[in-house]
């Protein structure tokens, strides 16, 4: 099955789909096109393990590994057992399916779906069976749309998110995939300063800065993909050895006002290979000065006042933000999350028109952007 081409999809928050397909296009995948929810492909295994290392904005990669026509329950029991299982799963490795169905299939519980294909793979296969999501090594799709069956396979494991040398985090984390898009959709292609006064843990300016040295995303974790029948080992260490960094001293500047985060960044950034490139300083928004040298990209994720911080307070912090973007930033860029646009418009700054929300811990984010100041 190694060299059969089949659907890959990957995934993201909705509303990202756009900046993901720059990205996927840009590293040269085959046939990508957006749809809800992520960006679909055509692959073999090999792009399977290269999306999972290399690309930064997915949040997993599924392997489309079958289809079939099911009506009731007792179908859906017969053509699971009857799948070949053996292509794709390794003897041992326990498993967990997840589905979903809609009112459009004649099949609409997903309980009563998961308990058949769980047994037909546990019966005809052997695989043990999890006991849940978090505990499988590897974890089944289906999807039950029109009455028919889609199978994938969670190639990623653990959320891509998850590059592998983060400890420490802030109160309320942007994850390091939706960094990366949000970095895309201001421009920023690691050829400027960066500058996140409100910087957490780091993500930011971490993610900047290995997209500026073109580091492997993937580099320190491992992935589902390893546990399948299809993993070649060989093959994998030569996409790893095929990769290329490339030198670069460009500079990434981080602030906070909360010490201890700004020791969490360091120390993140340090466990990435890209310390020497960030400077962390416990700073308040209203002491942050311009650094030196070219102008680039401000970039930051400031309490929303929904979960950290209460919003009435968040208008001062907000309008200091503004008023020292415009006092001494002139020619810089600026890009800001947030859930309300009114703490937005409280900055003052000439934000460009914003696209659809985008999903994010529960709520619903937006990116603001400006041109250069």
């Amino acid at each position: 099955m190694t060299e059969q081409t089949f659907e890959i999809f990957l995934a993201t928050p909705p509303g990202l789909e756009e900046w993901l397909l720059a990205e996927v296009v840009e590293a040269g995948f085959s046939n990508p096109r957006a749809t809800g929810g992520g960006v679909t492909i055509d692959g073999t295994w090999s792009d399977v393990w290269r999306a999972n290392m290399t690309l930064r904005g997915t949040s997993k990669v599924l392997a489309r590994i079958g289809e079939f026509r099911a009506f009731h329950l007792a179908q859906l029991d017969k053509r699971s057992r009857k799948f070949p299982w053996g292509g794709i799963l390794t003897k041992g490795q326990s498993v967990k399916v997840e589905v979903s169905t809609n009112k459009k299939s004649k099949i609409y519980h997903a309980g009563a779906a998961v308990e058949r294909i769980e047994r037909a793979i546990a019966e005809e296969f052997g695989a043990p069976i999890a006991e849940g999501l978090e505990d499988a090594d590897l974890v089944i799709k289906a999807r039950i749309d029109d009455n028919n069956v889609l199978l994938s396979v969670d190639t990623s494991g653990d959320g891509l998110h998850k590059r592998g040398h983060k400890l420490a985090m802030g109160k309320a984390p942007m994850r390091e995939t939706m960094a990366a898009l949000f970095l895309r959709a201001c421009g920023y292609d690691g050829h400027e300063p960066v500058l996140d006064p409100m910087c957490g843990s780091g993500t930011f300016l971490i993610e900047a800065a290995e997209i500026a040295r073109h580091m492997m995303a993937g580099r320190a974790r491992a992935f589902s993909f390893e546990r399948l029948a299809t993993y070649d080992a060989a093959a994998v260490q030569a996409i790893r050895d095929a990769w290329q960094t490339r030198p670069s001293d460009q500079k990434f500047y981080g602030s906070d006002r909360n010490v201890n985060v700004i020791g969490s960044a360091g120390e993140n950034a340090a466990r990435a290979g890209v310390a020497d490139m960030c400077t962390f300083a416990p700073t308040p928004v209203s002491g942050i000065t311009r650094p030196d040298g070219p102008a680039g990209l401000v970039i930051v994720n400031p309490p929303y006042g929904a979960r950290v911080g209460k919003k009435k307070d968040l208008f001062a912090l907000y309008g200091a933000f503004g008023d020292k973007m415009r006092a001494e930033f002139k020619g810089w860029r600026v890009g800001l999350i947030t859930t309300d646009t009114q703490l937005a418009e409280s900055c003052k700054l000439p934000w460009l028109p914003t696209g659809a929300p985008i999903a994010h811990g529960g709520l619903k984010v937006k990116l603001f952007r400006t041109d250069p100041l």
